[in-house]
């Protein structure tokens, strides 16, 4: 409600209608471009009425009664929940597998998110890991290395509104697959280098940090590497693998809940979040001025908002119900290339949650599309 009501007074107090459309696209924009507000609108807030145990009973919400494994975050507290395990009309009963910052108390009120671990991988599972800095083009670029047998290297690059902890959830699987990998933070990012304007350019220049994890792989002998990106993140990988140097050491591409135009991305910003239709145009144009995106309002650069098809193999996980980075464009990238892509739904699941939603089939889906580049 609070945006809606700032909208509408910064449409109302500036002189002249041209004045006030500025104003607003330029706020809105801010709503896919700011660091602090991007990404998918946080879940509500839920009241937590008991937590014993392994279980947590939450007041009964949509979100709530989503299936799958999930984090439930708050003041001081993140905790990891499992599967539902009874439910009626008030409340929701859910497995509760561990509590990893604070204590979760009757009254709390908490939020789901798909990061569903926190801290590092060394806190979160027990696993060895080091901290690196890799150079980047703004400065050192913090991210964990985890060893493993192979020579190919896994890059896990997180996305818009999230931090390289969303990168959590796929760490274990890949570490049974005894793959090396590198889980990027990049800029903006906490204990990254800003970008100079301050503002996220939906992988625009974003893919230069990727780039420059790519470098750093392979000086320390990555004979392969997969990129492996969430939501922004998978368009950094697809920019990264047409223009970096280092391309040639890529093998495949895993894209989870790819954005692929990123039009489409800040549309979804302004309407997810309950704004009024009429604003989107008024945030694209802002956007692409303000971070000096493709030229969306001319025809000659109808594509230019879109990143180049993939040329290596690639796995695409992508669900219908991602109310923020179109799903449909995920399927027409995976029937105009079905000799290179394949393409794993979800149902049920918001953006970048396809693993949460089917942990189980999720991993059997990135076994099987890994296997050939172990």
């Amino acid at each position: 409600m609070r945006l809606r009501v700032a909208v509408a007074v910064a449409a109302t107090t500036v002189v002249g209608a041209g004045a006030a459309a500025l104003v607003a696209g330029r706020y809105v924009s801010g709503l896919a471009l700011k660091p602090s507000v991007a990404g998918p609108p946080p879940e509500s807030l839920i009241a937590v009425r008991e937590a014993d145990g392994d279980r947590v009973v939450l007041t009964r919400t949509t979100a709530a009664a989503r299936h799958g494994v999930y984090g439930l975050t708050g003041v001081g507290v993140h905790a990891t929940v499992g599967p539902v395990l009874e439910q009626d009309p008030y409340s929701v009963t859910r497995a509760l597998r561990r509590v990893q910052q604070g204590a979760l108390r009757k009254g709390d009120f908490v939020r789901m998110t798909p990061q569903a671990y926190c801290g590092d991988p060394g806190s979160a599972f027990g696993l060895d890991y080091s901290d690196v800095e890799v150079p980047g083009e703004l400065g050192p670029l913090p991210a964990w290395y985890l060893p493993g047998d192979r020579s190919t290297w896994v890059i896990t690059v997180h996305g818009l509104g999230a931090t390289r902890e969303h990168a959590l959830n796929a760490v274990p699987v890949l570490h049974r697959f005894r793959f090396q990998q590198l889980v990027l933070g990049y800029r903006n990012d906490p204990g990254a280098p800003a970008s100079p304007d301050g503002l996220d350019h939906l992988g625009d220049t974003e893919w230069q940090d990727l780039d420059a994890a790519m470098r750093f792989a392979a000086d320390h002998g990555a004979r392969r590497i997969v990129l492996y990106g969430w939501s922004t993140g998978a368009t950094m990988a697809l920019w990264a693998l047409a223009r970096s140097a280092v391309r040639d050491r890529v093998g495949g591409l895993v894209l989870d809940s790819p954005v692929l135009d990123w039009r489409s991305l800040v549309q979804a910003a302004v309407t997810t979040r309950g704004l009024p239709a009429a604003l989107r145009p008024l945030a694209v144009r802002a956007a692409e001025g303000r971070a000096g995106l493709a030229a969306a309002r001319h025809p000659e650069a109808a594509t230019a908002a879109v990143p180049p098809d993939p040329t290596v193999p690639t796995l695409v996980v992508h669900g219908p119900d991602d109310a923020f980075a179109d799903w449909q464009d995920s399927r027409a990238l995976a029937d105009r290339h079905p000799e290179l892509i394949a393409f794993h739904p979800v149902p049920d699941a918001p953006h970048a949650a396809m693993w949460n939603a089917d942990p189980k089939g999720y991993e059997e889906a990135l076994r099987r599309f890994l296997t050939p580049l172990m």
